[in-house]
């Protein structure tokens, strides 16, 4: 599986343009992508971290006679991940065309990649998983939110609320009726989520891959949360069920990975799963903050 990446030259602001100019107004200047890709500069390190990127960027650029955009769009090009890069154009600017075409007339050297690696390497990382900064604050969008996108996202799951107070949270998946339970229940501050696997309507996500299965049921726990008003920082203890004990390190660093910032308490065993599809299972508690 390989990746088609866009934003390499990050709305314009990778370019020659850029290179040791005064710090810009980022909410009034360019255009709607550059205002977007300048929320992601300052959370990386703002100006002068990119002045570094940009300094590293053209040297390596002089040395082959092409741009600093051209240099940028054919770092990423040359990462093992990547099939290709989406360039934007806009009409009336046709000299783009014909820069962009010498993205393909260079490779980078074994120099060029290190000097550029360096000034990656003083830069904040970006917080968040792929396309999480359009799904959790801080939005890192033009606007700052989502407000030019969407007025408002839907509850991952259905809710019910019962006359004695406790709040439903249901998928629609017939084994809910069939055995007598819920996603997941709220009463008062306390949110607890029944076992969870990597399970999508008929279909079972992750293959054999036990870190893959741990993911999925962890966002399957994040949206049971949410729909509930709580969220994985609210976590207070997790309970994960491994069918095969071989796969407990994987699994448990998938825990780490998405538990860590929080540490709940946290149990993991080996126990038989139903159906042999299942490699994980996860439940979880949690305590509304400030509720």
């Amino acid at each position: 599986m390989k990746l088609l990446a866009y934003g390499t030259v990050a709305g314009g602001w990778l370019s020659n343009r850029w290179l040791g100019q005064p710090e810009p107004d980022w909410e009034r200047s360019g255009t709607w992508s550059q205002m977007k890709y300048g929320r992601f500069m300052r959370v990386a390190g703002g100006w002068e971290a990119l002045q570094r990127v940009l300094r590293a960027a053209d040297g390596v650029a002089r040395r082959h006679g092409v741009s600093i955009a051209n240099v940028a769009s054919r770092y990423i090009l040359e990462q093992p991940a990547v099939a290709g890069v989406i360039i934007g154009a806009r009409p009336g600017e046709r000299e783009h065309i014909a820069d962009n075409l010498r993205v393909f007339s260079f490779a980078l050297t074994r120099q060029d990649r290190e000097e550029l690696e360096a000034a990656l390497a003083t830069l904040h990382p970006i917080p968040g998983d792929c396309g999480d900064e359009y799904r959790k604050p801080p939005f890192l969008t033009a606007s700052g939110d989502l407000s030019h996108h969407v007025e408002s996202f839907p509850a991952p799951y259905a809710v019910r609320r019962r006359a004695d107070g406790r709040v439903l949270c249901l998928s629609g998946t017939p084994w809910e009726s069939i055995a007598g339970f819920s996603r997941a229940t709220r009463l008062g501050t306390r949110v607890q989520v029944s076992g969870t696997t990597a399970t999508h309507g008929d279909l079972a996500i992750g293959g054999t891959d036990p870190a893959a299965q741990a993911h999925f049921a962890i966002d399957k726990i994040e949206g049971a949360l949410q729909s509930l008003g709580a969220k994985l920082e609210d976590v207070v203890r997790t309970r994960v069920f491994v069918a095969r004990m071989a796969d407990w390190e994987a699994v448990a660093r998938v825990h780490g990975e998405r538990f860590g910032h929080i540490q709940p308490a946290n149990t993991l065993v080996a126990a038989a799963l139903v159906g042999d599809e299942y490699l994980v299972e996860i439940e979880a508690e949690a305590e509304v903050s400030g509720a």
